[in-house]
């Protein structure tokens, strides 16, 4: 199967995609608050620690009452950069039961730069205005952060008020694609018609901090693709600089995948691309593989960690994913 689609584990997909998927600390309580009990509004019900050198301690006063909306403090204010407005972040986030008063979170983050949280809601409405090193302190309903389901596994009811510790430890990649002159971007080389590799002459050395650029070389005159898609498409994917193709599609087959289950780049850069085109990308290594290191295969160019990944794209259909069986 090819390199270049594989799937990957999307946490930007929404809040209930992150805790799914990653694992959850439950913490059996013995005392269980019930809809006529006595509840507490706000933030009175509870201390969380301020500390953001260290993970946050709980300490129940109270449970506190379903909100209507989220509700927002800051706890401790960092002095790192703002995060832009529509734009995702890296946070650790603790998650506290305020109805059953669990004495441990419910979950916490275990990797050292947390999860990347989504610019949607409740977590826009949580981190708006939010710095680096920020410490927030969020009152939200289950049904607003998970769903109407809750989270059974994390010992969560459809109805239950939860605490939210949040951590920003940076800002995510800005996903947004920046339609660039093709001269920006490497020559395709071909053979009998078809893509064989690139050509990087007076392409400078991309910075790691580069944004998603994309050239639309060719548009087609089909529907316009959406991110719940699966799309078939041929490709041919290298590195900078790179003398072959770490992986390609042009000598075989199209390629179906689902839009939404690939490395970002592709999703955000061929969203809203019409069937039919051909497309270049050179995607970032915060929307690529990151500080993974892909080895090659069957001879094939392996991609070292934090590569600018370079893609020549020709859209062949899109259609509407199959349910999960």
């Amino acid at each position: 199967m090819s390199t270049a689609p594989r799937p990957r584990l999307r946490h930007a997909l929404g809040a209930l995609t992150v805790f799914l998927l990653l694992p959850a600390l439950v913490a059996c309580g013995e005392k269980v608050t019930g809809y006529g009990d006595e509840t507490v509004s706000g933030f009175d019900g509870a201390t969380v620690s301020a500390d953001v050198k260290k993970a946050p301690t709980l300490k129940w006063k109270s449970a506190i009452s379903y909100p209507k909306d989220p509700k927002v403090k800051t706890l401790t204010e960092g002095d790192g950069e703002a995060i832009p407005k529509d734009r995702g972040v890296f946070a650790k986030i603790y998650i506290g039961n305020a109805t059953t008063l669990d004495k441990e979170w419910a979950y916490e983050s275990q990797a050292a730069e947390g999860e990347e949280l989504p610019a949607d809601k409740p977590w826009s409405t949580i981190l708006k205005g939010a710095k680096v090193g920020d410490r927030i302190e969020a009152i939200v309903g289950s049904a607003d952060l998970l769903g109407e389901g809750g989270n059974p596994q994390m010992g969560i009811g459809n109805h239950d008020t939860l605490l939210v510790v949040v951590d920003v430890v940076k800002a995510a990649a800005d996903k947004t694609p920046h339609d660039v002159d093709a001269t920006e971007l490497p020559k395709v080389v071909e053979k009998n018609g078809k893509p064989t590799g690139f050509d990087f002459t007076g392409i400078p050395k991309p910075k790691a901090d580069d944004v998603l650029k994309r050239v639309i070389v060719t548009e087609g005159d089909g529907e316009e693709i959406t991110t719940d898609q699966t799309v078939t498409a041929n490709y041919l994917g290298m590195t900078y600089g790179a003398k072959k193709p770490f992986d390609e599609s042009f000598s075989k087959e199209a390629v179906p995948f689902a839009l939404n289950q690939v490395v970002a780049g592709w999703t955000n850069g061929l969203e809203g691309v019409k069937v039919g085109s051909r497309v270049l990308l050179q995607i970032p290594p915060e929307l690529g593989y990151g500080s993974q290191e892909k080895p090659g295969q069957g001879g094939t160019p392996g991609i070292p960690a934090n590569s600018t990944l370079y893609f020549v794209i020709d859209v062949v259909k899109a259609e509407a994913t199959p349910a999960p069986q």
